[in-house]
């Protein structure tokens, strides 16, 4: 995420809707184009060589899209009834198939146990905050703070050239920032972290970065 957050009203229930339908249609976006160029490639009748390329990039491409709409729907979305409780190996799983690209390892120090829907809708857009201080990948390890139902989180990224976006700081901790497309993930990260009675911190610890709720 880049620029910077300028202070005006919150956004309204519908406001919020749009921005965050938004983020996930720009997360879509580069895996299904990518399928709709494997598709114009198979097409054009293409040589043996081209179409093995269309049908890898396709495959690639849709398991990337259908991975990233499993974590969105648990991430953004209902998930279940207003007292839901979710498994946190569904999480783990949905969260390797969306972090796990090649650049960024995932290590899952958490035990398998049921949470409140928002506490676990917190945890995962915590890892998205995460993976955004290391750019150039790295390593997301997540550790549990406490236990039971009011266990909180604390995620360790640690990678070559990590950084804590200020965008994001600011987004976190103060409630004069104004969301938009660019800053609706840190701002509805707040937004859970207050329903669960937490606040997130960002912060560089040695050479690495914490993402902590407490």
């Amino acid at each position: 995420m880049s620029g910077t957050s300028s202070s005006g009203p919150a956004p309204d229930a519908l406001e919020l809707a749009a921005l965050l339908c938004s983020r996930v249609c720009h997360d879509l976006i580069s895996p299904v184009g990518a399928i709709v160029n494997g598709l114009e490639v198979l097409d054009d009748n293409p040589k043996p060589e081209d179409r093995d390329f269309a049908l890898d990039l396709i495959r690639k491409s849709a398991k990337t899209a259908s991975a990233r709409l499993q974590f969105c729907r648990l991430a953004f979305g209902a998930a279940g009834s207003s007292g839901a409780q979710i498994d946190l190996g569904d999480a783990q799983a949905m969260a390797k198939g969306h972090v796990e690209d090649g650049k960024v390892t995932l290590t899952w120090n958490l035990p398998r146990l049921l949470l409140p829907k928002n506490r676990v809708k917190l945890l995962l857009n915590m890892l998205l905050i995460a993976q955004q201080t290391i750019p150039r990948g790295g390593t997301l390890t997540i550790d549990p703070v406490g236990e039971g139902d009011t266990m909180s989180f604390r995620i360790t990224a640690a990678g070559l050239n990590s950084r804590v976006p200020q965008n994001i700081v600011d987004m976190l901790g103060s409630t004069a920032a104004a969301a938009d497309a660019h800053s609706v993930q840190p701002y509805y990260t707040r937004l859970l972290a207050q329903a669960c009675g937490l606040t997130v911190k960002l912060a560089p610890e040695g050479d690495t970065v914490v993402v902590s709720a407490s």
